[in-house]
């Protein structure tokens, strides 16, 4: 029996590959470039194909001329059709979707959505209220030279639509370094915002809590106002300002000639910012009283979130908290910085 040849062994190599092209997603490009993997969606003029070789890549709708899948898709073209099946390419940048009552002839272009069959269109989602969750959680200690021991969680509840959002947030944190408590703050608050236009909203939110290290026994900032997105990008980016009244009380353990008691003004600044691999977020907020203004109270923090496995996620940053007339004996600015891990679910 003859070996076989390198011409018969090419050939069956060329088969093989050829089967598993076949057992795959493509899109090709304007450019000439062919892209194997899974097509996990297309919405808002992109394209995200999952790879073995790099994960989920975004491509341009509008640079992508050719799509064939081999398992079925829900599509929903820009004329409001919507049908299940598998995608084929023909010439010209068109396509065919195969489903089992027959069969549409379009262009990529044409497509406005897709999503995977038995799941909800990404256009109804955006219309529905959902509630989203959030719980965080640390701990850090040191032993040696000092003895430090510190714990903190938090937890976010998000009831969001297109229209409006409605926020209960919580935190806590303590902590110990030889001995003295460096650290013992608890924070609840809501938050609410409506648009009244494509960029402008409406809010009110409230906020408590105490900081006994600060010698604040208990605080409470009310205020309401209006927003406006200067950048408006979903979900890859937006910005928003805020600008209101507010209500500020402090009641410190000093005495009570100590305590704030002002109405003044309230604002605000938010950013976020939706990495490939990661997620940035960044707010301050400016609370100064209408009696003096150099008696305010301002807090900062910056995070990069990362994901982990499923749910999971990473969160670092950094908090500063001034208060501008702190009690006696208080310093005026708390840096901190932290890492936690984060669990997400709906």
């Amino acid at each position: 029996m003859q070996p076989p040849s390198l011409k018969t062994l090419g050939a069956f190599a060329a088969f093989l590959s050829a089967g598993a092209l076949l057992s795959a997603d493509t899109i090709e490009t304007k450019s000439g470039a062919r892209l194997v993997g899974t097509v996990k969606a297309v919405n808002g003029g992109s394209v995200v194909l999952d790879t073995d070789y790099a994960g989920p890549i975004t491509i341009k709708q509008s640079e992508v001329v050719r799509i064939e899948t081999e398992k079925p898709l829900v599509i929903r073209l820009a004329g409001g059709t919507t049908m299940e099946g598998t995608v084929t390419a023909g010439r010209d940048g068109k396509i065919t979707i195969n489903g089992k009552d027959g069969t549409i002839s379009t262009t990529v272009d044409k497509v406005a959505t897709t999503w995977a069959p038995g799941q909800t269109d990404p256009a109804v989602l955006q219309l529905m209220r959902r509630w989203q969750y959030e719980a965080t959680f640390d701990i850090s200690g040191k032993t040696g030279n000092s003895e430090q021991l510190g714990y903190g969680g938090g937890a976010k509840a998000t009831l969001a639509s297109p229209e409006d959002t409605l926020i209960f947030y919580s935190d806590f944190s303590y902590q110990r370094t030889n001995g003295v408590k460096s650290e013992d703050r608890l924070r609840l608050g809501v938050d609410y915002s409506s648009y009244l236009s494509k960029l402008v909203t409406w809010y009110a939110r409230d906020e408590g809590g105490y900081d006994n290290v600060k010698d604040i026994s208990f605080y409470n900032v009310a205020a309401a106002g209006f927003g406006y997105d200067f950048i408006k990008n979903l979900p890859q980016q937006k910005l928003t300002g805020r600008g209101g009244l507010s209500y500020r009380f402090e009641d410190y353990g000093s005495p009570a000639s100590d305590d704030v008691r002002s109405a003044g003004l309230d604002l605000g600044l938010a950013h976020h910012y939706r990495f490939q691999n990661a997620v940035m977020n960044n707010s301050v907020t400016y609370v100064p009283a209408f009696e003096d203004f150099s008696n305010f109270r301002a807090i900062h923090d910056s995070n990069l979130e990362f994901p982990l496995s499923g749910a999971w996620k990473f969160r670092v940053g950094v908090n500063n908290d001034y208060t501008s007339q702190p009690s006696p004996g208080v310093e005026r600015l708390d840096t901190t910085y932290y890492g936690k891990f984060v669990l997400n679910w709906e």
